[in-house]
């Protein structure tokens, strides 16, 4: 690996400055210890990839070499990121975007990396917390194939920014809750064996998992969860420990998030539909049905009740239903109370999730009506 780097090239002297500085500040790790790699893929991310850097060198386990891996960039991602101490890797002709944008740079990079080593893959618009490194190392034995984060929002983004931050911290409570047992090895950071990651191309090559012959997925819109299914049916586990968090960027519009959503729920289910039904997938199925099944008993109790209050008024309060939507309310409130004050008090309302539930109902049903009628999703930047 450190010849790897030194291909590259010297760094320019403000990068020297840096790298000296970091150096002093955290002593390397006695010799023998598995070296540690990061990817961090990026399309004209200038107003975001400096602070991506610095969240890795900040790291109480420091990276052996940081990557920002430049797709088709014409802003000044590069300079900055190499100012700040990163590598920099330019891709070459690609049209896949993130995916190709990865399976170029771990193919340059693997071939220098043991099998024990780790590879470290982060989205330029997301922060690691200090011990996100350290915490993921310590999660790895012969079982786990891989580690992500648990993500949370950053500031801002408004009363739209706020309702996301809630959900986020609704997965992360249910994490918590399941033992640090990933759903999905989320993009916003996600450590890797190198062994893992070889094996994952070989059963590509092989046929065993669909997908291309490279490392990430080149046939499927939401890579990440692709990913996690590919390790999953390799036989290894993903973990996201408590310890793991990240704090990436919240949708500032309801047309970047209808986008952002869409993507993610189509890419679900067509990665389901890829992969069949496995032992692994028998749960992302269920999942994906009761989604559903939710969403469609909502939308039928919305217009029943709106047609009963229409046609006969109001039916009163039920004492049993009244207890049952109180319990409702006590989770939605309980989940949200490392939020803040603010989020307690917009769960205790129910009416704005209740909104943002049908939007989300949009985009499932939206999502599996493009599925069914196999049209094509295409990507939008968001």
């Amino acid at each position: 690996m450190l010849e790897l780097a030194a291909s590259h090239g010297p760094r320019p002297r403000r990068a020297r400055r840096h790298a000296a500085r970091r150096a002093h500040a955290a002593p390397e790790a006695p010799d023998g210890r598995p070296r540690l790699a990061v990817l961090i893929p990026a399309h004209n991310e200038a107003d975001r990839i400096a602070a991506a850097v610095e969240g890795l060198w900040d790291q109480t386990r420091r990276p052996d070499l940081i990557v920002v891996v430049c797709d088709n960039c014409t802003d000044e991602t590069a300079g900055i990121a190499a100012a700040h101490g990163a590598q920099v890797f330019h891709t070459e002709d690609n049209t896949h975007k993130k995916a190709g944008a990865l399976n170029q740079a771990i193919a340059w990079i693997l071939p220098h990396m043991d099998d024990r080593d780790l590879l470290l893959v982060q989205d330029a618009d997301t922060v690691l917390n200090p011990w996100f490194a350290e915490t993921a190392l310590a999660t790895f034995n012969r079982k786990v194939g891989a580690v992500g984060g648990v993500f949370y929002g950053e500031d801002g983004g408004g009363f739209l920014g706020l309702l996301q931050r809630m959900e986020f911290h609704r997965y992360a409570w249910e994490l918590e809750r399941t033992g640090g047992k990933a759903q999905v090895l989320t993009g916003t950071g996600t450590m890797f064996r190198a062994r893992v990651l070889r094996e994952v191309r070989a059963a590509r090559r092989a046929g065993v998992i669909g997908g291309g012959t490279g490392y990430y997925s080149l046939a499927s819109l939401t890579e990440d969860d692709e990913m996690t299914k590919a390790v999953k049916t390799l036989g290894y586990r993903a973990m996201s420990p408590a310890g793991c968090e990240v704090t990436t960027e919240v949708m500032p519009s309801l047309g970047k998030l209808w986008h952002q959503r869409l993507r993610w729920q189509r890419g679900a289910l067509e990665n389901l539909r890829d992969y069949g039904w496995t032992k692994v997938t028998a749960r992302y199925f269920l999942q994906q049905f009761l989604m559903g099944f939710g969403a469609l008993s909502f939308l039928i109790y919305l217009v029943y009740m709106t047609t009963y209050t229409t046609l006969y008024g109001w039916p009163g309060f039920s004492p049993f239903w009244t207890a049952i939507g109180l319990i409702f309310v006590v989770e939605k409130t309980v989940s949200v109370r490392r939020a803040g004050p603010r989020a307690v008090l917009v769960a205790a309302l129910m009416i704005p999730e209740m909104l943002y539930d049908l939007f989300q109902h949009a985009v499932y049903f939206s999502s599996l009506w493009g599925l069914l009628r196999r049209s094509e999703e295409k990507w939008v930047a968001t």
